[in-house]
């Protein structure tokens, strides 16, 4: 009976966003598969081993659905959920930073006041605000006052500088810039690129000298003097509405600015909430850089919009990492990307096991680390999901599975749209004879993709605030003539059990030797191989050799890797087409606010011996790697060094 009342629920819930149509096709392909079935042991084998998993995630996405429904029906921004949980707890400790305690009143009357404020200098529902600061609890309240106006804040990479930071407060047509006191030269720096009529606001009480050129506003006294009620609004922000701009990381190009609606926000946190089950006492910690989705959404939401206490750190330290969640009584730990590589090549010492986090969640575990981190810290789970900001096409492992990402039901995979179609070596669909895309078979790669439903929050794409950009991510005529999907340019494959792994980035695979080589699988087999250390592997073209070889870019600023140990790894345990046939020894290294080394600078480079200056070292067949000279360098050129 509860099963049937389970499934109940979750049908309801379908109907609602998907309507009685939807629900009807859903009961065929149901009724049409158990036919199909009929004789054929192994779906039924397969039924039976992920029922207990899509049940419990069917169950929890259904309470993600009812959560977002309501919000919806009330047509609620996020501060107005927020305000909510000031009513219910307003001395409840909403972030901590830096042993600083701020209650959720504390938070609601900051944001208040920059709220009057704002609205008090003539700005309006629609109006783009840029926010340059660095990690702390004034972050998320100023972006939070301004969306009691509907003013939509650009939330700026603290990394970025000159033509890359006034190209990202240009393309949002932002009105003013609110930035910290340790940006001022930053600032400075790209002043008269910026539009004459933008704004600047100073947050911070010890001005750089130089900073008075500027003609800036002191947003502290300000402050100092605006009174922490609510101000009147004629035209607030709604469910539907822009709440803030997250830009890409820029591994390649410019950053381009994603469109994050309340909506979207609203359903992002709460993916984490109810598919991870947390729990109303869970203290959740996050050293990741607050004007990206992991930490200013995922992380940041748990607090705005579901309760929590979230313990926030300026900047990553993988020596703190551990010892941070005991001091602060953290139940739940978030990485991202390489995070658990470098917490995992710190020296062993007491605090790995003596924290009370029960789980972690990101994205970016490598299955070459995943046990032995787990097992190294005690953790008993890993929430490792997929998504990326701008897409719909989102999935989380919720059942503890190693190495996996999430899984698409096997049984009625209709439930949730997403499916990997077949691409070529470009990341272009291979279409079949009527035109329309292929799903791709258990074990065979494929590019992931989230169908769009325009009406749906939770399948729409929103993409970026320049539609050119956002023109690129969609494909027609995925599975039916005028449907529509959200291409996400990443490389997955998928067991028999609809289990999903990432296997790579579209155009990173590259093909030598006659297969196909993963990159993000070498640069984790090379990463164990040397210690955890930074890589990044690439293709680059050969004189008179067919396709690409691949190439590790290493970091090593002590010089002290050790080549022929290097030699007898990749030789032992990577097959020839994989093993790397030059490697670049990096000094310095240069990385996103998500913990990635910009690949598309090196692999321009490639082994170019006059335009670098690190050390290469290339593959000799009989004597390993080798330092490549330039006597060495011309012979390949002139195509006499076979690889």
């Amino acid at each position: 009976m509860l099963l049937l009342a389970a499934t109940f629920s979750a049908l309801a819930a379908i109907v609602f966003y998907m309507g009685p149509i939807y629900l009807m096709q859903l009961f065929i392909v149901v009724s049409v598969a158990y036919f199909v079935a009929g004789g054929r042991l192994k779906w039924f084998y397969v039924a039976f081993k992920t029922t207990p998993r899509d049940l419990k995630g069917l169950t929890r996405y259904v309470r993600l659905l009812w959560n977002i429904r309501g919000h919806a029906k009330k047509n609620r921004n996020v501060a107005d959920v927020f305000r909510e949980y000031v009513k219910r707890h307003s001395n409840k400790i909403c972030f901590i930073f830096e042993d600083q305690e701020w209650t959720y009143q504390q938070i609601e009357d900051f944001s208040n006041k920059i709220a009057t404020i704002f609205k008090t200098h003539g700005y309006k529902k629609g109006d783009a605000i840029a926010l340059l600061l660095e990690n702390r609890p004034e972050f998320v309240a100023i972006w939070l006052g301004l969306n009691k106006l509907g003013v939509i804040t650009a939330l700026i990479n603290t990394n970025l500088r000159k033509s890359s930071l006034s190209h990202c407060i240009n393309i949002a047509n932002c009105r003013a810039l609110i930035y910290g006191i340790d940006f001022c030269d930053a600032v400075t720096d790209i002043a008269s690129s910026l539009d004459t009529k933008l704004t600047l606001y100073r947050f911070g009480n010890h001005p750089n000298p130089m900073s008075i050129a500027l003609k800036e506003k002191d947003l502290n006294a300000l402050l100092a003097d605006t009174p922490a009620t609510l101000p009147a609004v004629q035209e607030k922000s709604s469910y539907h509405d822009k709440l803030v701009y997250i830009y890409t990381s820029g591994t390649t190009g410019l950053p381009k600015a994603a469109v994050i609606t309340n909506s979207r926000y609203m359903f992002i946190a709460g993916s984490v909430h109810y598919i991870g089950a947390l729990n109303n006492s869970d203290r959740i910690y996050t050293p990741l850089p607050l004007y990206h989705t992991a930490g200013g959404v995922m992380a940041i939401g748990q607090a705005l919009l579901h309760g929590h206490t979230t313990v926030i750190r300026k900047k990553f330290s993988a020596s703190a990492y551990f010892a941070d969640c005991i001091k602060y009584k953290c139940t739940i730990g978030q990485y991202i990307g390489e995070m658990c590589r470098y917490i995992l090549s710190v020296p062993s010492k007491k605090e790995d096991q003596e924290h009370n986090v029960r789980m972690i969640v990101g994205n970016g575990l490598r299955p070459q680390i995943w046990e032995e981190f787990v097992k190294r810290f005690k953790i008993p789970q890993v929430l490792e999901f997929y998504g990326a900001t701008e897409g719909n096409a989102n999935v989380m492992n919720l059942d503890n599975k190693m190495g996996s990402i999430g899984f698409i039901s096997r049984i009625i995979p209709s439930v949730y749209p997403v499916s990997l179609i077949k691409v070529d070596e470009e990341g272009e669909p291979i279409r079949n004879a009527k035109g329309l895309c292929q799903v791709c078979e258990p074990h065979e790669p494929g590019a992931f993709i989230g169908k769009i439903l325009p009406n749906n929050p939770t399948r729409a794409f929103l993409g970026y605030v320049d539609e050119k950009a956002s023109a690129k991510k969609v494909i027609y005529n995925v599975f039916t003539k005028g449907d529509s999907a959200f291409l996400s340019g990443d490389i997955l494959v998928s067991d028999e059990f609809g289990y999903l792994y990432f296997k790579d980035r579209t155009g990173d695979t590259f093909r030598w030797k006659g297969e196909n080589v993963s990159t993000s699988e070498i640069e984790a087999v090379i990463s164990n191989f040397v210690n955890y250390r930074d890589c990044i592997v690439y293709g680059v073209e050969i004189h008179g050799a067919e396709g690409k070889a691949g190439m590790a870019a290493i970091y090593d600023a002590e010089g002290t890797l050790d080549m022929n140990k290097l030699t007898v790894d990749v030789k032992e345990q990577l097959p020839v087409y994989a093993r790397p046939q030059f490697i670049r020894i990096l000094t310095k290294i240069d990385l996103t606010g998500t913990f990635k080394m910009k690949k598309k600078d090196l692999q321009a480079e490639g082994y170019n011996l006059h335009k670098i200056q690190d050390k290469i070292y290339y593959l000799n067949a009989k004597l390993g790697y080798q330092l490549l000279t330039s006597e060495v360098y011309d012979q390949i050129q002139q195509g006499k060094v076979k690889f």
